[in-house]
């Protein structure tokens, strides 16, 4: 057995795979005001695959992405050291005038 056929092949998310949840805090809803909004997106995927995906499921037009890796912490689970999961959150910019309500949509 050839150590290729080993790996598991890395699949592409579809395009409501790649919103996983809105980010609801005190920034993201100050950054509501300027049409910006916060989501939680799968680790694959990118700035063209957030923007399909958010004009698709919100019916919105996109201005810009940007992405953001939070590394997850070491912490101690129950006396043991671990490490909690990285996050990818993406900063979403709508076009001027536009919005989404995150409440009914998710």
């Amino acid at each position: 057995m050839s150590k290729s056929n080993d790996k598991k092949k890395v699949t592409e998310p579809g395009i409501y795979d790649v919103i996983q949840s809105p980010i609801v805090t005190e920034k993201s809803q100050a950054g509501s005001v300027n049409d910006k909004y916060t989501f939680r997106v799968s680790p694959q995927a990118d700035k063209s695959k957030v923007k399909k995906a958010v004009e698709t499921v919100f019916s919105v037009s996109v201005k810009k992405v940007n992405i953001v890796v939070i590394k997850g912490k070491t912490k101690l689970f129950r006396g043991k050291p671990g490490k909690r999961s990285d996050v990818k959150k993406a900063i979403v910019t709508l076009a001027q005038g536009q919005s989404i309500d995150i409440a009914s949509k998710i």
